[in-house]
């Protein structure tokens, strides 16, 4: 979609009303808008993002009812985008959201704003509010046009994005389990696990659990929380790690893993503990 829009710059036989605006407004001698936008075009290639920015403006402005104007209004989106001023690029494609959700690029709209919060997205120790957003405007580019490459693209980046979360729950998790904060700790586990089961923290915050209920005392809850875990990741170090836990607790007698805290027969899906 962006190759088209950029092509559109190349267009100058392409004639319409557009053409035929005042190209005198505001008492400026300006070109027409097909050449104008041109120009913006050009001056994105380059890198000159500022100019660009400035040059889609004076489209929309100076020929606000020409279909330049639509083009113009998504292209200061990307320019800002390409600039990481995403707050400003936010807020171009939502304007052009609202303006013209029937757009043919309307799909490419949603997915830039998309990659405006996703970019953002920051360390696990660090506040996560981007990634919130993120998560909710790719699964909005998801829900919308689930059949696009916008929306293929969208569902390898929610993963990612999901992880991201999780594994800031489990930074505190770990945190509050170092400062013998176990409710606390439990609460950031189970939080990885019922909502964020795909991903690669769901076999840790299992084994977390099961520390966290030995160290309460709770037995039961740690066997039960270890078979889980025995039953989704049965190859995961992480199993070892709880089965082992079990065993200094003596709550398994046998020598192996196959052999202490049997999982339940497994027939697909993810086994849950709430």
């Amino acid at each position: 979609m962006l190759a088209a829009l950029l092509a559109l710059g190349g267009c100058s036989a392409f004639t319409d009303s557009d053409t035929k605006d005042d190209p005198y407004a505001n008492g400026v001698n300006l070109p027409p808008a097909n050449v104008l936008y041109a120009d913006g075009i050009s001056q994105l290639q380059k890198g000159d993002y500022d100019k660009s920015v400035q040059t889609f403006d004076d489209v929309e402005e100076n020929y606000p009812y020409s279909t330049w104007a639509t083009h113009a209004q998504l292209m200061h989106g990307y320019a800002q985008y390409k600039q990481q001023n995403y707050d400003e690029a936010i807020g171009a494609l939502n304007r052009f959201i609202a303006l013209h959700p029937e757009n043919p690029d309307i799909a490419y709209a949603y997915y830039l704003k998309a990659l405006c919060y996703y970019e953002q997205i920051d360390d696990v120790q660090r506040d996560q509010t981007s990634t919130y957003e993120a998560i909710q405007t790719l699964t909005d580019v998801i829900n919308r046009f689930p059949d696009s490459a916008y929306a293929r693209d969208a569902r390898i980046k929610l993963r990612l994005a999901q992880n991201r979360l999780a594994g800031h729950d489990m930074e505190i998790g770990r945190f509050y389990e170092k400062q013998h904060l176990y409710a606390a700790a439990i609460g950031r586990y189970q939080d990885v696990i019922s909502s964020y089961q795909t991903t690669t923290y769901t076999a840790e915050a299992l084994e977390r659990l099961t520390e966290c209920y030995l160290d309460l005392g709770l037995t039961d809850a740690a066997r039960r929380t270890a078979s889980v875990l025995a039953y989704n990741y049965p190859g995961s170090p992480w199993y070892q790690s709880a089965y082992d836990k079990l065993r200094a607790h003596g709550l398994v007698v046998n020598a192996g893993p196959d052999n202490g805290t049997p999982a339940p027969k497994r027939s697909g899906g993810f086994l849950g503990i709430f």
